[in-house]
Order: structure tokens, then C-alpha cells, then sequence
């Protein structure tokens, strides 16, 4: 019975190790996203001409039907 308190105080050990060295990856930047933003420009154009070309087919139905 004993082996199973030391094989609880080491997974939690474990753990807390692993959580440590992922609060200090994520404080370091380790996980910043570098390669999106350079990315997103060159598809933002497109994004604003589907959304201008929704409204105006939106527009056009409304004036239309007047």
C-alpha cells in the first residue's frame, strides 16, 4: 500500500515540473505565433472584396424589391 502513496508524490512531482517549464515556455514566447501575421496580410484584400461584394448583392436585393 505504501508503493502507491510513492508513485502518487512522483506523478505529482512530475507534474508540477511539466507545469512549470510550460509557465516559463509560454513567458519566454515560445509559443508566439510569428508566421501569421506575415501570412494575413496578403489575404486581408480578399476578405474585404467578398464581404463589400456581399453587401452590395444584400443592397441590390433590398432595392429591388422597392
Amino acid at each position: 500500500m505504501s508503493i502507491i502513496y510513492v508513485l502518487l508524490s512522483i506523478s505529482v512531482l512530475v507534474a508540477i515540473i511539466f507545469f512549470i517549464a510550460f509557465i516559463i515556455s509560454v513567458k519566454r514566447g515560445q509559443y508566439d505565433d510569428t508566421y501569421t501575421p506575415s501570412v494575413r496580410m496578403l489575404f486581408e484584400d480578399e476578405l474585404v472584396k467578398e464581404e463589400a461584394s456581399h453587401l452590395e448583392n444584400k443592397e441590390n436585393k433590398i432595392n429591388s424589391n422597392n
